[in-house]
């Protein structure tokens, strides 16, 4: 096969606008030489492509079906072109990104849909889980960057950034006793069951003789609006309409609770790129909205 993409524009652009001399005016070449480019695609191709027994260029069957594939074929070309430009400039091929299951689902979504128009060629990779997981997907190499709860230290082999903080509170399900006494004090938690965090290599505090401990902040809310018990949880968490009875916050001033930080981590030693440096730093403003 002998014929190439300018062939292939030629033939296109003959087709899109009716005539050859209105596609060479199209490409600014000369007449003639896009009527040479078709013919030598035609010869390649062994089929012809327009039908010359009528006045303008009518496309033939064959030109019909190939029209598409030749549509499909530049596409891909100026695919290919645009993500080597990407690259060329510093640009990430492929991203792989781990986001804790607690933070909120509007800032993540809209998050996505910014990387799709800024980024379109890139290959993006998302994976959810707790925040142990997302940690542990960037240890295992799984993902280049994870968003999580700080919920303590971290282990050597990570770099960190603080990227932002969202509020929690204490919440109990609707018609729960401690709302009918606000606001309340430690000792009036501690009468009820408490639904604590659990996490790798963090004790979480327990104000309640009667704990209950998961790894997912929604398996506890989902106990929360059971009427299992309190629990400490982010704002954003507790706001999702999804649960069986609709969760409701306990003012306890007592306990003082700061906001839950935010972080972004990543294999120590590695440089992020271009793309990683912008999703890290349009995320921090995404949640500062959430918050």
């Amino acid at each position: 096969m002998q014929w190439n993409l300018d062939q292939l524009r030629q033939f296109v652009a003959t087709a899109e606008h009716g005539s050859i001399s209105a596609a060479a005016r199209h490409l600014g070449k000369a007449q003639s030489a896009v009527s040479t480019a078709i013919g030598l695609l035609e010869a390649d191709l062994g089929v012809e492509l327009f039908d010359r027994s009528k006045h303008r260029a009518t496309l033939s069957d064959a030109g019909q079906l190939l029209l598409l594939e030749a549509q499909e074929l530049l596409r891909q070309a100026q695919s290919l072109q645009q993500r080597a430009l990407s690259l060329a400039t510093g640009g990430e091929a492929r991203l792989a990104l781990a986001f804790d299951e607690a933070l909120p689902y509007a800032a993540i979504g809209h998050l996505v849909r910014e990387i799709a128009g800024r980024f379109p060629h890139m290959e993006l990779v998302l994976f959810n889980g707790t925040a142990t997981e997302v940690a542990g997907y960037v240890k295992q190499e799984r993902a280049d960057v994870a968003f999580h709860f700080d919920r303590g230290p971290l282990r050597d082999c990570f770099d960190q950034r603080h990227i932002g903080s969202l509020p929690q509170g204490v919440f109990v399900a609707s018609g729960h006793p401690l709302l009918d006494k606000q606001p309340v004090a430690r000792k009036d938690l501690a009468r009820y069951r408490q639904l604590l965090m659990h996490a790798e290599d963090v004790q979480a505090i327990a104000y309640s003789p009667k704990v209950w401990r998961s790894d997912s902040f929604y398996t506890i809310a989902e106990m929360v609006a059971d009427d299992l018990g309190w629990a400490i949880l982010p704002v954003n968490i507790a706001k999702y309409e999804s649960y069986p009875k609709p969760l409701q916050q306990v003012i306890c001033p007592s306990l003082a609770l700061p906001p839950l930080p935010v972080r972004m981590l990543w294999c120590q030693g590695r440089q992020l790129g271009p793309t990683a440096e912008w999703i890290a730093s349009r995320f921090a403003e995404l949640l500062k909205h959430s918050a």
